[in-house]
C-alpha cells in the first residue's frame, strides 16, 4: 500500500510507437471521437499522458481529451495543439486506479485533422473505437455511429504514479511485435508489478526507411525511432526483436523501384546496427538488453536460401553476443522440429512470415519465462526498485 509520496515513482503502464499511417485517399478526419480502453497494470494515484504527432506534417488540435469523465489538461487547458514532429505531455492529474482496472481514454477532433500519426497494433488488450460526433464525455458510444479500430492515433504513452517497486519492460520491433505477443506477455506478467510497453511498427527495418507514400507506413529506421521510443518512465529492460525486414524486403528495382538490392545489408552490418543503434544506447540508459531471435520465413514470397542463411547467421549472433544480457529464442519457440526453416504445425498465420495466435502465445511464454523470472529475482533477492 502506498503511504508516502517518496515511496512512489512514475512508471509507464501502457505505450505504443508512433508512425506514419497508411496512405489512403482520405487522410483527414472531422467531428470524430476516438476511444481507447487501456487496462491498468498497477495501482496508482495520478496519471499523465503523452500524445504524439511525430510523423505529422501539420499541427493537430485535440479539442477534448478525457479519461473517463475527467478532463486531461495541458497547462490547465482542456485542448492542445500537437505540433508536427513533436510529442506533448499532459498535466499530471489526480486519478486513482487499481491494478486490473480498464480506463477509457477519449479524444475528440472537432475540425479537419491530419490523421498522419498512428500505429496499427493487434492483440487481446489492443482494441479501439471511433464514433462520428462528439462523444468524448459519453458513458457509452452510440452503436449506430461507432466502429472498432486497431489504429491508435496520437495516444503514445500513459504513466501512472505508483509504488516504487513497479517497472516497465519495453518490447521493440516490427509487425511481429505490433501483433499479439506483447499483449499475451502482459497477461502473463499481470500481478508481478511489471508493465509491458510495446514500441513496434509494421515494416520497419534496422538500417533503412521508405520515403515514398506507398511504403511510408513501414515506418522510420532504427536510428531515428529508437531514441524517441525509449522514452519510457520506469523502464528496466528492453527486448529487441527486429531485423527480418532488412533481409526480406529488397527484390531489385526491376521488380519494385522502391526496393533496390542495394538495400540488402550484410549480416555484419545488421549486427553492428543492433549493437550501435540499440544495445549500446539502451545500456547507457541503464537498461538490461535482451535479444529476440528472428522467426522462420520458409514459404514467404521472397524466401530463398541466401535470406534464410542470413537469418540463421544473425540469430546465432543474437544468441551468443556478449552485448546482450540474454536471448529470448523466439525462433526455437515457434519453429518446426522436423523442418527448422519453417513454422511448427499450427504456428503459421498462413503467410509464412507472421505467426498464428497460438504461436504468439508461445512467444509470450518464452519471453515471460526469461523476463518475469528475472524481474522477480530483482524483487525478492536484490530488492531494488
Amino acid at each position: 500500500m502506498m503511504t508516502d509520496k517518496k515511496d512512489k515513482k512514475w512508471v509507464a503502464c501502457w505505450g505504443n510507437a508512433t508512425s506514419i499511417t497508411n496512405r489512403r485517399e482520405a487522410v483527414y478526419a472531422k467531428d470524430l471521437t476516438l476511444r481507447y480502453p487501456i487496462r491498468m497494470a498497477f495501482n496508482g494515484t495520478m496519471l499523465r499522458f503523452r500524445f504524439s504527432n511525430l510523423t505529422g506534417t501539420e499541427p493537430v488540435t485535440l479539442t477534448k481529451v478525457f479519461v473517463g469523465h475527467t478532463p486531461i489538461t495541458f497547462g490547465g487547458n482542456g485542448s492542445v495543439i500537437l505540433m508536427p514532429g513533436k510529442e506533448t505531455e499532459s498535466d499530471a492529474i489526480s486519478y486513482d486506479v487499481s491494478r486490473g482496472d480498464t480506463i477509457q481514454v477519449s479524444i475528440y477532433l472537432a475540425d479537419f485533422t491530419q490523421m498522419n500519426s498512428g500505429t496499427l497494433i493487434t492483440g487481446p488488450l489492443s482494441k479501439g473505437y471511433y464514433s462520428y460526433g462528439d462523444f468524448a464525455e459519453a458513458d457509452e458510444l452510440p452503436l449506430d455511429l461507432t466502429r472498432n479500430t486497431n489504429w491508435f492515433y496520437f495516444l503514445n504513452t500513459i504513466d501512472v504514479l505508483t509504488s516504487a517497486d513497479c517497472r516497465a519492460v519495453v518490447c521493440y520491433g516490427d509487425s511481429i511485435t505490433a501483433q499479439s505477443w506483447p499483449d499475451y506477455m502482459a497477461q502473463l506478467a499481470f500481478g508481478t508489478n511489471t508493465s509491458i510497453i510495446r514500441r513496434a511498427v509494421s515494416g520497419t527495418r534496422i538500417l533503412r526507411q521508405y520515403d515514398c507514400i506507398t511504403y511510408q507506413a513501414y515506418g522510420l529506421k532504427g536510428a531515428t525511432r529508437f531514441p524517441i521510443e525509449m522514452n519510457v518512465a520506469g523502464a528496466t529492460d528492453v527486448i529487441i526483436q527486429h531485423g527480418i525486414n532488412d533481409i526480406i524486403h529488397p527484390v531489385g528495382e526491376d521488380v519494385n523501384p522502391f526496393r533496390p538490392w542495394s538495400d540488402l545489408p550484410t549480416v555484419e552490418e545488421m549486427e553492428r546496427g543492433v549493437e550501435d543503434i540499440y544495445a549500446k544506447p539502451a545500456k547507457a540508459m541503464g537498461l538490461k538488453v535482451w535479444s529476440g531471435t528472428l522467426l522462420p520465413i520458409f514459404g514467404w514470397r521472397t524466401y530463398n536460401e541466401q535470406r534464410d542463411q542470413m537469418r540463421q547467421q544473425f540469430n546465432e549472433w543474437l544468441r551468443t553476443s556478449p552485448i546482450f544480457d540474454g536471448c529470448i529464442d523466439f525462433d526455437a519457440a515457434v519453429r518446426s522440429t522436423t523442418n527448422p526453416k519453417a513454422f511448427a504445425d499450427g504456428f503459421d498465420s498462413g503467410d509464412h512470415l507472421h505467426p498464428s495466435e497460438r504461436a504468439y502465445e508461445a512467444m509470450a511464454q518464452a519471453a515471460a519465462h526469461k523476463l518475469i523470472r528475472h524481474i522477480r529475482r530483482y524483487d525478492h533477492e536484490e530488492n531494488w526498485g
